[in-house]
């Protein structure tokens, strides 16, 4: 793969900033590792009566949206204090600065919550110019990025 390629897909896969943070894409899967399992939709296995999967639990126990300094749930995910930090030591789960710095971002670009994306109803998108399908999507993504096309092969 060269590295023109290289970039672009890490363009495409990375979120920079919280404006392209997805909740269904980027957060519900770190949650969902590592949170559902005691605050999820389960009310058998639920703790602390969390729920994090649902913005109204999240909103009403532990993340004040555009705030994470005020939400506990940051505060939780970044304490050192084995008796506060979530997930907690005995779970063997943990997450990763990466991981982390995405809730922050997440949490301060006002915390959206998205419908599960079975839910979300499928829409074509905008096809941009170009020679042939695939060209329109990258050529917008590379413009987008401020990169050019490489010469025909």
């Amino acid at each position: 793969m060269t590295l023109r390629a290289t970039l672009l897909f890490a363009a495409i896969a990375l979120p920079a900033d919280a404006g392209d943070i997805q909740f269904n894409r980027d957060i519900r899967p770190i949650l969902s590792e590592n949170c559902f399992g005691c605050h999820g939709p389960d009310e058998k296995h639920r703790e602390a009566k969390l729920r994090l999967d649902v913005a109204e639990g999240a909103y009403a126990e532990a993340i004040v949206r555009g705030k994470s300094g005020e939400s506990e749930l940051w505060h939780r995910v970044v304490s050192d204090d084995p008796d506060e930090v979530m997930p907690p030591p005995e779970t063997g789960k943990s997450l990763s600065a990466e991981q982390r710095d995405l809730l922050r971002r997440w949490i301060d670009g006002g915390a959206e919550y998205q419908e599960h994306w079975a839910f979300i109803a499928p829409r074509r998108p905008a096809v941009p110019e170009g020679r042939s399908a695939i060209d329109h999507f990258v050529g917008a993504r590379l413009a987008e990025e401020g990169l050019r096309p490489g010469a025909p092969a």
